[in-house]
């Protein structure tokens, strides 16, 4: 069973462990009935067992919908709730003294310097300090206002490149009630990709931090000729001297008391209507270019209710800690719905998450020690890296130890995978590992990259809440699916949300039909009003990617391949594009990659594999004979042409050859392959690993070298 496979291995005397498992047994047996009686769990299996979307009608190809939106699908929050102003002006309304923004004030900062000479920043933090509802708005009203008197009008884009921070989601908020359009760029992005983004959009004025501007801007704010304000959210930066003329720095403490100032009294200010475009959003793009997703009030509106939907009593009791970047969809909307449902929202970053993370002074606590967060939000790698850190402390406990938290792990991974739960187990053996999350999480949202099956089930155990896993692109504002908090199976991304409807089409390349048996399967095509308006400035990708259909529905076409289960959950099983997120987040464009390095003396062909399950590429290598023998002699190495390919020592020659390339060609350090496996044979049309043409087919060559696969990955190969 899958349930087995995942079993931690334990050195328990098959005695002992006969007499275990028989009180095991007892104890199941005695606590089972009460268990079932008080504890909902029958409700909850029941759900779990159900149908969670269908098909709409019986044709192959028929879109799927959740069941709770069969006839219509759901778009508005709150009745006449259509613009996101409205939103928040609904939800200032309601939880007006209510808390909602949260942020830890620096007691101390102070240098600490390593063994290894490298100095280290590191914070001792205070308490929480809130903003309410009220708070909030009053700011936004504020900074709208402002930008106003600096010059910005309705309907034209105003830049945000900043870290995640309260300030952040207020000048968002500023920005959709004066219906500015907010411009979001990573703060990750590298220079040529930031300028590319400001200059597409042309923005006079950009928001960000006192560290972005000084070590992100500065370099390239002279590459921006339209630029005139710098505004910081975090007050004054020391003088800098090399401004571009005509660029003026102000702070957003006094924007908004310009804004406050104002004389707008007889000036009515531009409301939204549901249709103008709330937020262009830059997204990783395939040639290195990133590209701005169009997104209108109603699309996020759309979003954020079918994610709503998803999580059960959602409300004024929920905590919710931001540290992903609001650049990117996942955060941003997972943010728009617990401010929209009164739930508070405290600010963290990666480096001051845990008592452990990078930033944290040792001995004092980490982000969520204080805040104890009820609702999370991850992507792949944060969870994975808790996984590791975990595991290496159980690796370490004493055997009695380590051995007692092995038993509870594998005893709770079997109830799971029934339905059932173990409120001892969760009390006396988990209840540690749970603290290092706050020791509160209710359910866990994973997104942006696909989650392996062994982290969801570490997380499910290990801090006793559902992991909610997600679907969406930012084309989709986000939204797509997301697992039912009752369904604890692993590998899946759940039902379409309440607010969309998914087909899947056939892609004959690839071979994936809506016919397949048993599983329809086929490119992944969301409908509803969350499908956003298309890319800015590029029609011919946005005719690409999007279509109308006969009922004037927006229909985008992901290039993921899925497969419908007959609960109406959807799996992902392949990516047409050849695009591939790493683990960490990064894009690699496989044909890219190839392109760099096919032109080698060295290399007759290459096919380059990337996995969203791990942080570094992959690749296989036809050599040229002629070549790969020379560099064999060479190096003093003597043997058959098969044992020339098969040779760990020429594998790490070759690599040396490729990464020279991948340099010279400014390949990004995670897009140069780091293992590779050298094919004594040639691939032609007849071993069916390329086409006619002698195009890569990378679902046969992947099946052909699944071997090598887990080997360079550091699976166990049988």
């Amino acid at each position: 069973s899958e349930a087995a496979k995942m079993k931690l291995k334990h050195d328990i005397n098959p005695v002992l462990l006969q007499f275990i498992n028989f009180i095991i047994l007892v104890y199941s047996l005695v606590t089972y009935i009460p268990w079932y009686i008080l504890s909902g769990s029958k409700q909850a299996i029941a759900k779990a067992k159900q149908v969670k979307a269908r098909p709409v009608n019986n044709k192959p190809g028929g879109a799927y919908r959740s069941v709770n939106s069969l006839h219509c699908l759901a778009s508005v929050l709150y009745p006449g709730c259509d613009t996101l102003d409205k939103v928040f002006k609904y939800a200032k309304t309601k939880f007006k003294d209510k808390k909602l923004l949260g942020t830890r004030e620096i007691l101390k900062e102070e240098d600490e310097i390593q063994p290894s000479g490298k100095v280290f920043k590191k914070v001792i933090l205070g308490k929480y300090t809130w903003l309410s509802y009220e708070d909030v708005y009053v700011k936004a009203v504020n900074f709208g206002n402002g930008l106003a008197v600096l010059g910005q009008q309705p309907k034209t884009n105003i830049a945000i490149f900043c870290e995640t921070r309260a300030e952040w989601m207020i000048a968002a908020q500023a920005c959709f009630m004066c219906n500015y359009q907010l411009v979001t760029l990573y703060a990750t992005l590298g220079g040529p990709a930031i300028v590319h983004g400001l200059n597409e959009t042309e923005v006079t004025t950009i928001i960000t931090s006192k560290e972005l501007m000084q070590t992100k801007l500065k370099e390239i704010v002279s590459q921006v000729p339209l630029l005139r304000h710098i505004i910081t959210v975090d007050g004054k930066p020391t003088t800098w001297s090399e401004f571009p003329k005509g660029v003026i720095v102000h702070t957003m403490a006094s924007v908004q008391a310009m804004g406050a100032k104002a004389d707008i009294g007889n000036k009515p200010p531009s409301r939204p209507v549901p249709s103008d475009i709330a937020v262009i959003m830059y997204t990783s793009g395939s040639t290195g270019i990133p590209k701005g997703v169009m997104i209108s009030h109603c699309n996020i509106i759309a979003g954020i209710t079918g994610m709503a939907e998803r999580i059960p009593n959602l409300g004024e009791k929920d905590i919710y800690i931001g540290y992903l970047p609001l650049a990117h969809v996942l955060e941003l909307s997972a943010e728009l719905v617990c401010l929209s449902h009164g739930c508070r929202i405290g600010y963290s970053s990666p480096q001051t998450l845990a008592d452990q993370s990078s930033k944290i002074k040792k001995g004092s606590k980490g982000d969520v020690t204080t805040l104890k967060p009820t609702l999370m939000a991850a992507v792949p790698e944060i969870m994975d890296r808790i996984y590791k850190n975990v595991m290496n402390k159980v690796n370490e406990m004493t055997s009695f130890q380590r051995n007692l938290f092995i038993l509870a792990y594998n005893y709770k991974m079997e109830q799971i995978s029934k339905g059932y739960t173990t409120p001892l187990c969760d009390s006396l053996i988990f209840r540690k590992v749970r603290m290092l999350l706050g020791g509160k999480i209710r359910i866990l949202l994973c997104g942006g990259a696909p989650l392996s099956a062994a982290t969801q089930r570490f997380m499910n155990i290990c801090f006793c809440c559902p992991v909610g896993q997600g679907y969406g692109l930012t084309e989709s504002a986000g939204a797509g699916t997301i697992t039912e908090v009752w369904d604890y199976t692993t590998g899946r991304v759940g039902a379409p949300l309440v607010c969309c409807e998914i087909k899947l089409m056939n892609w004959e390349e690839g071979g994936y039909y809506n016919t397949d048996k048993p599983y329809p399967r086929g490119e992944i095509v969301i409908g509803g009003q969350n499908v956003t308006v298309g890319y800015y400035k590029n029609e011919a990708r946005t005719k690409k990617d999007f279509t109308i259909d006969e009922n004037g529905q927006r229909w985008l076409h992901t290039g993921d391949i899925g497969e419908f289960h007959q609960d109406g959950c959807l799996k992902i099983i392949d990516r047409k594009k050849d695009l591939v997120k790493l683990q960490a987040g990064e894009y690699v464009s496989l044909g890219k990659v190839e392109a760099a390095l096919k032109n080698l003396p060295l290399v007759d062909n290459i096919c380059v594999y990337a996995s969203s399950f791990h942080s570094y590429v992959i690749g296989f290598v036809v050599p040229n004979q002629k070549e790969l023998a020379e560099l064999a002699r060479k190096k003093g190495f003597k043997g058959t042409w098969e044992e020339i390919c098969n040779s760990p020592e020429m594998e790490k020659e070759v690599l040396k050859v490729l990464a020279e390339a991948a340099m010279a060609a400014n390949l990004e350090k995670f897009e140069i392959p780091v293992k590779i496996r050298l094919s004594p044979d040639p691939w032609t049309p007849e071993t069916g690993l390329v086409t006619d043409a002698f195009k890569l087919k990378r679902k046969e060559l992947t099946a052909y070298y699944q071997m090598d696969i887990d080997r360079m990955y550091g699976k166990n190969v049988k």
